[in-house]
């Protein structure tokens, strides 16, 4: 196969998912396509050093988490406004309260989840990752995942109770 076209492959395979991921992190459409743009020229450039191809998806994820976090850094060095500290506790939500709600407002809520735990919650329940494969995009243990998903459900439990959506929460 030629390169162009298994690069053409790559991309029809898994621009979908990763444009969901990245419109899941940065919350705007324009950032995601720039995000996801992003991850196929740096395949495009050091793709041929992946040995194991099979792995092509698992480097896509981490290389496009990888430049979004490297833009939150960047934007962080430069932000005027301070963070609010606030405090966290795992919300009770009624069972039959949860089956009420439509999946977009779920997504709608989802973007107010922090993003440091949106991400994991993400890649476990919309894009079907497993925890290894999770942990090997976010770069953190497996640990560090299961927490992190338990940590965003919470949140986005909190934020369906409340009817909240797009505000983000802080934890300490």
């Amino acid at each position: 196969m030629l390169p162009d076209q298994e690069f053409e492959m790559l991309v029809d395979r898994h621009y979908g998912a990763l444009y969901r991921f990245a419109l899941s992190l940065t919350r705007h459409e324009t950032d995601a396509r720039d995000l996801t743009q992003q991850t196929f020229l740096v395949w495009a450039r050091k793709g041929h050093q992946l040995r194991d191809r099979s792995k092509a998806r698992t480097w896509l994820f981490t290389t496009l988490h990888r430049a979004f976090i490297e833009s939150r850094r960047r934007a962080e060095r430069f932000a005027e406004s301070e963070l609010d500290e606030g405090s966290w506790e795992v919300p009770f939500l009624d069972p039959e309260q949860a089956r009420q709600v439509d999946a977009q407002a779920l997504l709608e809520a989802l973007e107010g989840v922090d993003p440091v735990f949106r991400g994991a919650v993400t890649l476990f329940y919309l894009e079907e990752l497993s925890y290894l494969e999770i942990a090997e995009v976010l770069n953190v243990p497996l640990g560090t995942v299961k927490s992190r998903i338990a940590r965003g459900v919470s949140q986005l439990q909190a934020l369906v109770a409340d009817g909240t959506t797009r505000k983000p929460i802080r934890t300490p």
